[in-house]
């Protein structure tokens, strides 16, 4: 099956093509037909499938003909870097269509969007932000077709259910309504009882990881991460590694530690203004930054196709975030590798993966890791050890020829 298959008016298929799409992926190819028949969807896909494109292109179709310059649809996602991700996504493919999009969300001036909002024909917000316009009466959804729901198990996560159901009831009862989610816990199902109309349900790959990701557990004390994940990233040839911990201040901290031994890292956490966490994303994204690290929420909706490794410092919560967290690497047909640091208070977690698995993840030691090494002394940072027979440490390297796709880095 190719893009042609499916009819999509001339300027939006000189989008794809600009793009560079040639085959659709899983989710496109099923969730197409019903969404440009102008049904409710159900998607249920995790990340890195193309999800975006199954639901910005059909919109982009549609609106490729009628009024312009009055919201016509409606993109809410949970996160501001999703929100960015898919108005980007939108200018790529609809470069051709004249269409304007508009991404807003809190955390910038607000002039701006209420400037802007005036002429926008796609609307992609986050719930705060759209809900602070609705109630200021400056934007209009009277003339909105389209209501995207995009990961609505992290709109659960983060809280925002109950605005997502006062967006519900400001925006025409007359609608096409497009529900994705990688998960479906029963509180998501209810909602899209809610909201969607005889819905169809288009289901990929929710239930285990990409295949194109290799999993590994590496058995740690507490005090000892920092060395091992030093030691880990000056063993390993990676491109960009994107590392997770539990709490923004470890992000920072460990952020800070990263740089001081010499590797080019940012971290990404609540605590930074939006200018800064943008500035955090566009340096992983262009192999500025080498090591991003970041919390979970800080992290959703980041989209950067060459990650090699996803290493959490700190496991997940659930079996369903260790998926999301993972799905960042072995993303469109690239392979990828997912490293965990696991103590012995990280037992029953472990064995919930193993579950979503299918499988027992192996368990590596390192053989030249001194696992017996007291804590550092309060304000004493670990430093990287010296690889065997190399006598080089890792604060020497030079950046990669092409940024963010090198795998020969440390």
């Amino acid at each position: 099956m190719s893009f042609q298959t499916f009819k999509f008016h001339p300027a939006v298929a000189a989008g794809i093509t600009a793009a560079g799409y040639t085959e659709p992926t899983p989710i496109q190819s099923r969730a197409l037909p019903p969404v440009m028949a102008g049904k409710d969807v159900m998607g249920l896909a995790q990340t890195g499938t193309g999800k975006t494109a199954a639901f910005v292109l059909p919109i982009l179709n549609r609106m490729s003909a009628g009024k312009r310059g009055a919201p016509r649809a409606l993109i809410v996602a949970p996160t501001r870097e999703l929100a960015e991700q898919i108005h980007e996504a939108v200018g790529v493919l609809g470069k051709k269509t004249g269409l304007r999009s508009i991404a807003i969300y809190g955390g910038v001036a607000i002039g701006p969007q209420i400037k802007s909002l005036g002429k926008a024909d796609i609307i992609v917000a986050c719930p705060g932000r759209l809900l602070d316009h609705i109630g200021r009466k400056t934007v209009n959804l009277s003339s909105l077709e389209v209501l995207v729901l995009d990961e609505a198990d992290h709109m659960f996560d983060m809280g925002f259910l109950p605005d997502i159901r006062r967006i519900l009831k400001q925006v025409p009862a007359r609608r096409q309504t497009l529900l994705f989610s990688a998960t479906m816990p029963p509180e998501i199902r209810k909602l899209a009882g809610e909201s969607l109309t005889d819905p169809v349900t288009v289901q990929v790959g929710v239930t285990a990881p990409a295949e194109t990701v290799s999993h590994a557990l590496y058995p740690v004390a507490q005090h000892l991460k920092t060395p091992l994940l030093l030691k880990l990233l000056q063993q390993t040839r990676t491109g960009s590694v994107l590392v997770f911990t539990r709490t923004k201040h470890r992000a920072k901290r460990l952020g800070e530690q990263l740089s001081r031994a010499g590797y080019r890292s940012a971290s990404l956490q609540g605590n930074l203004s939006q200018n800064r966490r943008q500035d955090a994303i566009n340096g992983f994204r262009d192999g500025t930054y080498q090591v991003l690290v970041a919390t979970d929420i800080a992290a959703r909706g980041i989209d950067i196709a060459n990650v090699s490794h996803v290493i959490n410092y700190d496991i997940p919560n659930t079996a369903d975030a260790y998926i999301h967290r993972i799905g960042r690497t072995g993303r469109a047909a690239h392979t990828g590798d997912a490293f965990t640091l696991i103590t012995t208070d990280d037992a029953p977690m472990v064995r919930a993966i193993d579950r979503v698995i299918g499988s027992k993840i192996e368990r590596r030691i390192l053989s030249d890791f001194n696992y017996k090494a007291p804590g550092a002394k309060a304000g004493q940072s670990p430093r990287p050890e010296r690889s065997s027979g190399s006598g080089r440490k890792p604060a020497k390297r030079k950046p990669a020829a092409q940024p963010g796709l090198s795998r020969s880095m440390y």
